[in-house]
């Protein structure tokens, strides 16, 4: 009994309005029409809201975001958006093909392993005055990878015609590349894709710009 309750409950969605992985989260939800509440975690007030001990009994890594859903607590937002696409009706996204599913992951991790990481908060903040250098330097090495991959698997998105976790990945990418003033003009398949996929509401109203915690100076 206790089981169904939780499932009836809403997902709690712990993150932060500029955090790359929290806006995957946000995405997800938004194409499967799921509703959810948001408990904010600031990461630069008071020293960062996610180094509390409160907040390290829910996520251990001490990162957004933590999502509360179906009695459970899961982080990390690719194994989050799958649990999701699992639990969820509404449109796939994760593709039924094999070799098209591969396809996704791939691109998926390609963002969020390999170049995400290198430009999240905790990284520069290590990095210092060098920071733009650092991120500039790694989001286009890995934008020179993942160019020439979309130009064979995409159709009107990343992979093929239908929405994916990979476009779920791409447009929080290209947000931190130009917020650390990289040209996206050298990846015309990346502007592209990023540019239609921006035209589809669960993109906007999951967008930074329109969060509970968005600054003033930064809403839309």
């Amino acid at each position: 009994m206790r089981l169904s309750l939780a499932c009836l409950a809403k997902p709690i969605l712990h993150g932060y309005f500029r955090s790359s992985c929290s806006w995957r989260v946000r995405i997800a939800f938004a194409l499967k029409g799921v509703e959810y509440d948001q408990l904010p975690v600031n990461l630069i007030k008071d020293g960062g809201q996610q180094l509390t001990e409160e907040y390290k009994a829910l996520n251990p890594m001490q990162q957004v975001p933590a999502v509360e859903i179906d009695g459970t607590t899961l982080s990390q937002s690719l194994a989050v958006i799958q649990y999701i696409d699992e639990t969820r009706p509404g449109p796939r996204l994760l593709p039924a093909d094999p070799k098209t599913r591969a396809q996704v992951r791939m691109i998926s991790d390609l963002i969020a392993s390999g170049i995400q990481p290198l430009q999240n908060l905790y990284v520069i903040q290590k990095i210092g005055a060098e920071k733009m250098q650092w991120s500039q330097h790694f989001i286009d090495r890995g934008f020179q990878a993942l160019e020439p991959i979309l130009k064979q698997t995409a159709g009107k998105y990343c992979v093929g015609d239908e929405i994916s976790m990979a476009d779920i990945c791409l447009v929080p990418q290209v947000y931190n590349a130009e917020r650390f003033k990289v040209d996206v003009g050298k990846y015309p398949t990346i502007k592209r894709l990023n540019e239609a996929l921006l035209e589809i509401e669960a993109f906007q109203v999951s967008h930074p710009s329109r969060q509970p915690d968005t600054p003033d100076d930064l809403r839309a």
